[in-house]
């Protein structure tokens, strides 16, 4: 059975591959084929990141294990299947921790065609010379804290009364 994925490298300028895969390929091994298809070597660290529909990242699963005791999870212990079920199920995979190249994965289609590597079927655009630099901004909190600053809005230091 094959998977067609898309995926999207995180940059100003649409940058787009569609791969058709085996769907018993090791997600070790699908790092290698993004980031080849992307024009880089394989030789930097990356991680994949299971997400919602929004895209939010959620579990990591790490190039390697990375625990002290060897029991947890990494990407040679997944199957492309394990992880994509549904067509529109998604993940982020990370490049590259130093550049932080960031991709878009999605299950596009699943077809009972067999192949035995993979192919890519669609390219778009030329991966730039250097990575964007990420923008890390957390949530806005909905006035969480609003609950304790009843009166005191102080303009100045003259406004504050000791008690």
């Amino acid at each position: 059975m094959a998977y067609k994925i898309r995926v999207i490298l995180d940059v100003e300028n649409d940058v787009i591959r569609d791969i058709v895969i085996n769907k018993t390929v090791n997600l070790e091994d699908f790092h290698l084929i993004i980031a080849k298809s992307f024009g880089f070597k394989g030789q930097e660290m990356a991680s994949f990141y299971k997400t919602n529909n929004n895209w939010e990242q959620g579990e990591e699963i790490p190039l390697f294990d990375m625990s002290e005791n060897g029991n947890s999870i990494a990407m040679n212990s997944f199957l492309v299947k394990d992880i994509f079920k549904n067509v529109g199920d998604k993940l982020i995979y990370v490049y590259d921790f130093m550049a932080m190249w960031t991709f878009f994965v999605e299950l596009s289609g699943i077809s009972e065609d067999e192949i035995e590597d993979f192919k890519i079927t669609f390219s778009f655009g030329n991966t730039p010379d250097q990575a964007p630099e990420k923008k890390f901004i957390a949530e806005k909190l909905d006035d969480v804290f609003d609950v304790f600053d009843d009166e005191n809005n102080f303009e100045n230091i003259d406004d504050y009364d000791i008690y």
